[in-house]
């Protein structure tokens, strides 16, 4: 197995740039240590919630402050996550323990945009990745969670992606010999290549994709950031009255928060201290990927 780290995830995440949106980027970040430097140039903040808000299980500290600062003054603010593990209903949860004020409209998850493509598909069986508690029941289509039984594999006409924390390379492995044998269609829920956690980063769903991509002939359809799908949706929640120079993406990462906030046609504000570069120089990778955020926060506090 590879060491999971910040170079080692930064490097898949550029194996893959030729499936990732293009986008036009400024010649250079502007460094601010305070949200509050910006807030006057925004109307609306789009936030990630992994390395912005949380990570793993654990609340950024003053992450709850800063927000209700932006929300109380007028800010429109919503959580646009690549979350496809949990029902939105236990991730809304989540927060609001944390002690974040968000309205169920307010939270843009990955999983929702998944949802809604299932909507009218033809297959009469779908084998989902899930982890313990990923209410597959509440998906608008026939499917069965994929265990250890290879004929599982082979009996169902297409595959789901939500959650990879129970997920082994045996199942991999079963995954990546029964598309080779027979294609079918690959949903990910969930495009991200890694997730910062307590004890580091854990390998996320579109890692596993990625690697069927490579391995076999199935060309999988991702649904989540850095793809025009989920940030399509963010923007509608907005609305037509707010321009796109007013709306900001924050994230802890290039490759999807950035990338696909430029995509969308809005601004970036990428956070150093945690998350996929915490304890590191963001500067090499945004050289070397060419991927420039507006703005470059190192601070997280008002």
């Amino acid at each position: 197995m590879v060491k999971v780290d910040s170079d080692w995830a930064f490097a898949q995440y550029e194996r893959v740039r030729q499936v990732l949106p293009k986008a036009n980027f400024p010649t250079a970040s502007i460094r601010i240590s305070h949200i509050s430097e910006i807030s006057e140039q925004f109307d609306v903040f789009l936030l990630d919630a992994f390395g912005v808000l949380n990570v793993g299980q654990e609340v950024i500290p003053g992450a709850p402050e800063w927000v209700g600062a932006l929300q109380s003054a007028g800010k429109k603010v919503l959580v646009v996550a690549n979350g496809a593990t949990f029902s939105p209903s236990v991730s809304l949860k989540k927060y609001q323990d944390f002690g974040f004020d968000f309205d169920p409209r307010d939270i843009i998850a990955s999983r929702n945009i998944l949802a809604d493509a299932l909507n009218g598909r033809d297959e009469k069986l779908w084998g989902v990745m899930a982890s313990t508690g990923g209410a597959i029941d509440e998906l608008s289509v026939n499917c069965i969670q994929l265990g250890q039984d290879p004929a599982d594999f082979e009996r169902v006409e297409g595959f789901i992606f939500l959650g990879s924390g129970e997920w082994t390379l045996m199942q991999q492995a079963m995954i990546v010999a029964s598309l080779q044998r027979r294609p079918r269609p690959v949903f990910v829920g969930n495009p991200d290549i890694v997730a910062p956690r307590e004890t580091g980063l854990s390998l996320e769903p579109g890692w596993f994709a990625h690697e069927i991509a490579r391995k076999s002939e199935v060309v999988p359809q991702f649904f989540g950031k850095p793809f025009e799908n989920i940030y399509q949706r963010a923007l509608q929640r907005v609305g037509e009255n707010v321009a796109l120079e007013r709306v900001v993406m924050v994230g802890d990462t290039l490759h999807t928060d950035v990338l696909g906030g430029a995509a969308a046609g809005v601004k970036s504000v990428l956070m150093a201290d945690y998350g996929l570069f915490a304890g590191l120089d963001v500067d090499p990778f945004i050289a070397t990927s060419g991927i420039v955020p507006d703005y470059i926060l190192t601070q997280t506090s008002l």
